[in-house]
């Protein structure tokens, strides 16, 4: 007997109890591993792009051209930067501690995994040190 398939309405009607056991682990492992499967897909289009990219002859051509393969290298630094993210998320995966805050240790929570399954800090605590960020660049203006 197979189990069935998990959706994200069926996650969320789980008991509290039954927060990250293994069936939402492997729910939020897949998620991941097809998000990261995207982003290279979406990085190689980039590189492709960037290594096809015509310059031509006119300097105003070459100005658009370099100015296109600079927000191509951001959107492709972006990328890099969500995969180290998906790879740290698969590997507390693999240790256990997916779904809890790195600072806290509170439950992240799966209608914020949903949104966000690379989260590393609760709800709560991603405000607190936003607040702190900001009142830190008040001060330093």
């Amino acid at each position: 007997m197979s189990e069935a398939v998990l959706t994200p309405q069926s996650l969320l009607c789980m008991p509290d109890q039954d927060y990250m056991n293994a069936q939402q682990q492997a729910f939020f492992k897949g998620v991941l591993e097809q998000i990261k499967v995207e982003t290279q897909q979406q990085i190689e289009v980039i590189k492709q792009d960037i290594a096809s990219a015509d310059c031509g002859t006119d300097e105003l051509d070459r100005a658009l051209a370099e100015e296109e393969n600079r927000q191509r290298m951001r959107l492709a630094e972006r990328q890099y930067l969500l995969l180290r993210k998906i790879d740290k998320a698969l590997a507390r995966i693999a240790q256990g501690t997916y779904g809890y805050c790195e600072v806290t240790g509170d439950a992240i929570g799966l209608q914020r995994l949903l949104l966000r399954p690379t989260a590393e800090l609760c709800a709560e605590e991603k405000m607190r040190q936003e607040h702190l960020e900001r009142n830190f660049a008040q001060r330093h203006l």
